[in-house]
């Protein structure tokens, strides 16, 4: 089995660890020998030091009994007979051991045999007898004794040395075989790893850097099975595919050209339909400029472009062009769900059909016109279907996916277009509508009943003239003059509502221009004042302020014989216009209040810019109108 680059190193590595680890734990297996050794050479150097201080112990005792060296001595002989024990067995966790040598056990046991038989027997009976004399003569045999004992432990001693010798000289040769390994892996390795990746890796720089110089020819060698004959051939198989890409480079990019010049050319047609979309206002002008556009486009024989009824039950045609009179004569209104382009828009779904194919056999305007394939895309915004987009060809074509993408986009844009179309004339009718309401509700409050009350006058002005009432006559055309002339002074203030324009949005200058012309036409003074930054307000919220306060005017005008007038604006996060006079007032208790016609528009105005309206007036103290609103929310636009 052929191994990969990393088996290969992964085997060679643990190889030259095994070895590495087989050298070194000899050494320390050595080494953790000579160190039990040394220890057990200092503990037998201890044992020497401890029977000559038994027997100097021993020796003071015999000469000085008053000093009681007993408990000291037993003390010391426990812990030589321990020390001695331990020799013998050894402790591994100092650690200390003697050789593993006949002659080094032999001694130790003869050691222990003349401690055990000799030298403690001796001990016990010099500090067990009570006389003088005897003690005197067992302490001399005890140290005639003492000399051979210590030369025995001499004895072990040098032969641990030794032993110790011998290890020491066997450390040395596997340290030096330690280096030798370490030094001989070292180049093996270095030639193993430049054999299995240095060359190779050479190799395939070296093929780079060809292939970069323009020879796509260069080729390396891949006879193995491991990562870096993979890589070679995966080197070799791009230098083909990049020689045969390079042998046919001006081909493809003549085919690339020619990709991008159409895309570029439906992308500029989407382009300049979007903005022609942006740009037109009405309808039908547009759905045939997109027809035109889009015909030439893509080749096309003819087209039509079909919108549906406000029922979205029938498609009428809007734009034509290439067809025959017959074709439209047959085709104008079309069903929704018949044909194939009826189910397109039913179903919202792009067709580009062969009329060839059995389907299409019913398609009699089509084959008339000797079509010989169609595209339906559907005409949609969001998710309403407004109509739908055809183009015949007079050969058989099947549009690819692209173009049926670019004209579904295409059939977006005109859908959202005409019915932005629709969005805004829908808005100019409510707005014209509003505007005849407010109209109406002015002419129905303010100038229908002042001609009611006229009526009325004018039948009392029969009835008195009838009656020879002539007084009462007079009396009552008097007060027809006086309604003539209300009615007229209503219709001027109407008419100076209804002209005004949203020219600006300065607030301010609205305002003072107002009290001009109010100062001027009824001669009573007025004085503004504000207080706060100047507000930015859209013009249709700066056009239902000023008509409050036109209206809070013409009040004043007509009930309250003021003879001055203040008017304060407070921006800030509230803002507060105020308009007050110094008039008869009125009770709000016992008057009409909201149901006069002009505080209820008021309201309304004022409801409709998202503010509020207030009045406070009393009997001989003037009237106060205040209209509050909120700065965050004017500032945004309320149109």
């Amino acid at each position: 089995m052929k191994l990969k680059i990393s088996q290969k190193i992964t085997s060679l590595l643990v190889f030259y660890f095994l070895v590495a680890v087989v050298a070194i734990g000899s050494t320390l297996v050595v080494s953790r020998q000579l160190e039990g050794s040394a220890a057990a050479i200092n503990d037998a150097g201890k044992e020497r030091m401890r029977s000559y201080r038994i027997a100097f112990l021993m020796a003071q005792q015999v000469r000085q009994p008053e000093l009681n060296l007993r408990e000291e001595i037993a003390g010391e002989a426990l812990r030589f007979e321990r020390t001695l024990i331990e020799l013998k067995n050894g402790n591994p966790q100092r650690p200390l051991f003697l050789p593993k040598e006949p002659r080094v056990i032999e001694q130790v046991e003869a050691l222990q045999s003349a401690w055990r038989d000799v030298m403690r027997p001796r001990i016990e009976a010099i500090l067990g007898s009570t006389s003088a004399g005897e003690q005197s003569r067992l302490l001399a045999e005890y140290q005639i004794s003492l000399e051979s004992f210590v030369a025995g432990i001499d004895g072990l001693v040098v032969l641990i040395e030794r032993s110790n010798a011998r290890a020491t000289g066997i450390l040395r040769p596997f340290q030096v075989g330690l280096i030798v390994v370490a030094l001989l892996g070292t180049v093996l390795l270095d030639y193993i790893f430049s054999l299995l990746l240095v060359r190779p890796v050479q190799r395939l720089n070296d093929g780079l850097r060809s292939m970069g110089e323009g020879n796509f020819g260069v080729r390396l060698p891949a006879k193995g099975e491991d990562e870096l004959s993979e890589l070679a051939r995966g080197f070799n198989q791009m230098a083909e595919q990049l020689q045969d890409t390079y042998d046919t480079l001006e081909q493809r990019i003549a085919e690339k050209t020619q990709r991008v010049e159409v895309k570029n050319r439906e992308l500029g047609a989407l382009y300049e339909v979007a903005a022609f979309l942006n740009a037109s206002t009405a309808a039908e002008p547009l759905c045939d400029n997109v027809l035109a556009r889009m015909i030439a486009l893509f080749n096309a024989s003819g087209g039509v472009i079909r919108l549906t009824d406000p029922k979205g039950e029938q498609l009428k045609v809007v734009a034509a062009r290439g067809v025959s009179e017959d074709f439209l004569a047959r085709e104008t209104w079309l069903d929704v769900g018949s044909c194939v382009c009826g189910a397109v828009a039913r179903d919202g779904v792009a067709v580009s059909s062969d009329l060839a194919s059995p389907a299409s056999q019913t398609m009699d305007a089509c084959n008339c016109d000797d079509f010989h394939s169609i595209a339906a895309i559907p005409i949609r915004s969001k998710q309403n279907m407004l109509g739908l987009l055809n183009l015949f060809f007079d050969t058989p074509r099947i549009l690819p996916p692209a173009e049926v993408r670019l004209l579904e986009s295409v059939g977006l844009h005109l859908g959202t277009a005409i019915e932005n179309q629709r969005l805004v004339a829908r808005e100019k009718e409510m707005a014209i509508s509003e505007e005849r309401n407010l109209l109406a509700q002015e002419l129905h409050d303010s100038i229908a009943q002042s001609l009611a009350f006229l009526n009325i006058q004018v039948q009392l002005l029969q009835e008195d003239l009838g009656n020879r009432k002539v007084a009462n006559a007079i009396e009552v055309v008097g007060q027809i003059r006086e309604g003539v002339q209300e009615s007229y002074d209503d219709v001027r203030e109407l008419l100076v509502h209804f002209r005004t324009r949203l020219d600006h949005a300065n607030l301010d200058a609205a305002i003072v221009s107002a009290l001009e012309k109010f100062e001027g036409q009824v001669g009573i003074s007025a004085h503004y004042s504000r207080i706060g930054a100047p507000l930015d307000l859209p013009p249709e919220s700066v056009l239902q302020i000023l008509h409050i306060l036109q209206e809070s005017l013409s009040n004043i005008r007509k009930h309250s014989e003021a003879t001055n007038v203040e008017v304060e604006l407070i921006s800030a996060n509230e803002c507060r216009l105020t308009v007050k006079d110094n008039g008869k007032g009125y009770d709000p208790d016992k008057s009409a209040g909201d149901t006069h016609v002009g505080i209820r528009i008021m309201r309304e105005r004022a409801h409709r810019m998202g503010g509020s309206l207030a009045l406070v007036s009393a009997p001989g103290r003037g009237t106060e109108v205040s209209l509050t609103w909120a700065a965050a929310t004017m500032t945004t636009g309320d149109a």
